[in-house]
């Protein structure tokens, strides 16, 4: 008779059939709080610093986190610090290949970032925050760039409050109430009421710009990719130097814009 491991057991339901779909629930939870941790974290941790954090029973943690890497789900070094491992990365390439959003967005992103010679983003939400999706970097002397998953308060950033310009106001309120908080340079609007109305008039000018709010002397010009509902699922973003904002040669905002729609058109999402 085949056994399982009491990791196995909780995520696939060994036991009598109420007791399992309760573990089953718990031991995904568990696995996904793990993968959630290390990507908030941006680090390698050890299975005690997870468990510490996620105030979750060690034995518990350790015992998934073994077949985890086991499954090479997780990458554990010689420090036993561990990491995401391979096979998420072979799944998330195959999500790449087949969303359609980020294969045409990614194409004219490298056509964006040779025409204006600026680094440019797709970015989309996750939660409470914004995430990186893509990223092409230019040629210009100056160069800003933010890593691929890197992730940052949704009143941060220009894409930020585009990406939930398109909810109804009580949501977008809900959201900024308890997610916005104060940025590095202490440039960023924390005032909900205020975030609520800048979404909606962004989305509505399918235009965001911030300027020196996450970075100091750094801006972005956003504008969003909606679907045929009208609803952001992503947004294309330049970003420059603060002194560049107003720039006309060539023209940024245009530039930006013109992607957005783009994109739109090819996808087939026209409102």
């Amino acid at each position: 008779m085949n056994k399982q491991s009491p990791a196995d057991r909780a995520l696939t339901g060994a036991d009598e059939e109420a007791p399992a779909r309760r573990s089953r629930v718990s031991g995904i939870d568990r696995v996904l709080q793990i993968f959630d941790y290390l990507q908030a974290a941006e680090r390698p941790a050890t299975a005690y610093e997870i468990a510490r954090d996620l105030k979750a029973p060690p034995s518990t943690i350790y015992v998934i986190v073994d077949d985890l890497v086991e499954k090479h789900l997780l990458d554990r070094d010689g420090s036993g610090a561990l990491w995401l491992g391979p096979r998420l990365y072979h799944y998330g390439l195959s999500y790449a290949r087949n969303l359609d959003l980020l294969t045409v967005a990614t194409h004219e992103m490298n056509e964006l970032a040779r025409l204006s010679g600026e680094t440019v983003q797709i970015c989309g939400r996750d939660g409470d925050m914004m995430v990186v999706l893509g990223m092409v970097e230019g040629q210009g002397p100056f160069q800003v760039s933010s890593r691929v998953g890197s992730r940052v308060p949704l009143n941060w950033t220009a894409s930020g409050r585009l990406l939930v310009g398109h909810l109804p106001p009580d949501e977008r309120r809900e959201i900024f109430s308890r997610s916005a908080i104060a940025s590095p340079t202490g440039r960023a609007d924390t005032d909900p009421g205020h975030l609520v109305e800048m979404a909606a008039q962004a989305l509505d000018e399918r235009l965001s710009v911030q300027a020196g709010e996450s970075d100091f002397s750094v801006a972005c010009i956003a504008s969003p990719i909606r679907d045929m509902s009208g609803a952001c699922r992503a947004t294309i973003s330049i970003v420059v130097p603060e002194s560049k904002v107003q720039q006309k040669d060539p023209d940024l905002v245009g530039l930006v814009k013109d992607t957005a729609l783009r994109i739109e058109g090819r996808l087939g999402w026209k409102h």
